[in-house]
């Protein structure tokens, strides 16, 4: 048994995308009234909750993905499809993987472990038939994306158990995170650039072309910046400064989206694009400014206008 391409199963690459749990855990740390003595233990355990039941999400996305990722012309390398790897052992990942990140999730609070559990839950939804929502069209997007608000959740329970997150923040984070998602089928459709090829390699490409992608890109990237408008302007006005420059990251990212060899595709290597990530980092010194930055001017744009209405 070559462990190694076992552990190329669980994707500890991927564990980057569990960056979008801080932002839960720095608007609850915020806005909480409860000691946060032990926060920094807290977030590390998080961290590695978070990171191990992803990568049973990945074990069994990877497993039952091989006889299509056999028609990507990169992922036919993985090695769940050129490899020789053995269900009984895939089956014994998933299960300690799943199992270890539940019990540090249990050290945390039930409520944090619920979530962890809706986390594995929702890769089951992705990958197994009869659900396998990833075949669907939109389903499938709505469906992996809502990974991005579970984060948020498990960012915010690190700090919090008696409060919940506003519902605006969740969907303005759900939908950006379908953004996300959606841009990056754009840039794999483009990258396979044959439709009947791409339709093999993924069902629901069956149905989406280019066009199609492109105007649902528009839809997500709407909505999000939508509810995120109302979290911004309900919760502190200061942060709908920042809006402007949360637009041009959308889009930088869907201009990134659409190169032939895109970072989209395989958004754990977004750091190659250097500028972008130097953008980001200014974008969240930006934000986190206006959390302690006090703007009174700017209550001018929450004053009732016209009264006799």
């Amino acid at each position: 048994m070559n462990l190694k391409n076992y552990i190329a199963l669980a994707r500890p690459d991927h564990w980057v995308k569990n960056i979008f749990i801080l932002p839960g855990t720095l608007v609850a740390w915020i806005y909480s009234t409860q000691s946060h003595d032990d926060l920094l233990w807290r977030l590390f355990i998080c961290l590695a909750a978070a990171c191990l039941i992803a990568s049973a999400n990945y074990t069994i996305n990877e497993w039952l993905d091989r006889s299509f990722d056999k028609y990507h012309p990169l992922k036919k390398n993985r090695p769940s499809v050129a490899q020789n790897i053995q269900g009984k052992y895939v089956v014994v990942q998933y299960i300690i993987l799943s199992v270890t990140g539940l019990y540090l999730g249990h050290l945390l609070s039930i409520e944090f472990e619920l979530v962890l559990l809706f986390f594995l839950f929702m890769g089951i939804v992705y990958n197994v038939k009869p659900l396998r929502s990833k075949d669907k069209v939109f389903i499938d997007v709505l469906s992996e994306s809502i990974n991005n608000p579970i984060r948020l959740l498990l960012g915010w329970f690190v700090v919090t158990n008696y409060t919940f997150p506003p519902s605006s923040l969740l969907m303005g984070y759900w939908f950006g995170g379908a953004y996300l998602m959606n841009v990056k089928r754009l840039a794999e459709y483009r990258f396979i650039g044959d439709p009947k090829q791409a339709g093999l390699y993924r069902r629901s490409f069956k149905v989406y072309n280019e066009e199609l992608l492109t105007i649902a890109s528009i839809f997500y990237a709407m909505t999000s910046a939508l509810f995120l408008g109302i979290f911004l302007v309900r919760y502190r006005i200061e942060l709908i400064l920042v809006f402007p420059f949360l637009s041009l990251l959308f889009a930088w990212y869907f201009k990134i989206g659409l190169r032939k060899y895109s970072a989209a595709m395989n958004p754990e290597h977004l750091y190659k694009e250097k500028k972008f990530m130097v953008y980001v980092i200014l974008l969240t010194v930006i934000f986190i400014s206006l959390l302690f930055v006090d703007i009174p001017g700017l209550n001018f744009f929450l004053r009732k206008r016209f009264p006799e209405l």
